[in-house]
């Protein structure tokens, strides 16, 4: 059960970050309903979790050379992988793609610590 609650949590919380990177950031959109953003948000979930530590293994070694700043660009690729697999989601360039990746990123992190890093007494 502990498994389906995370699973259930990571959709929700990719969900709200692809709505807050379509919201406030320019150059990205998304033309769909409630139902569209759900499969978008388990479709970056499943990337995720299958896709994104394959490429933390095969880019170990430059990760490790860049002091983990190509973490960067295995979310960037992350999210680019989203915009290709997910008709309603549209990126238009490089720099919303980058701005887009750590919105996402940095929602996930609120999201699924609690604000427990945030407001740690």
């Amino acid at each position: 059960m502990k498994i389906i609650g995370k699973l259930i949590m990571a959709v929700v919380s990719n969900s709200i970050a692809i709505y807050a990177a379509a919201r406030f950031i320019d150059g990205v959109s998304f033309t769909g309903g409630f139902v569209d953003l759900g499969i978008a948000a388990a479709i970056l979930t499943l990337i995720n979790m299958f896709i994104r530590p394959v490429l933390k293994l095969i880019f170990g070694p430059v990760i490790l050379l860049t002091l983990g700043l190509f973490l960067l660009a295995i979310n960037a690729l992350t999210v680019y992988l989203l915009d290709f697999w997910s008709a309603p989601i549209n990126i238009e360039g490089y720099v919303p793609l980058f701005l887009a990746s750590l919105l996402i990123s940095a929602v996930n992190f609120l999201v699924t610590s609690g604000g427990k890093a945030a407001f740690k007494e």
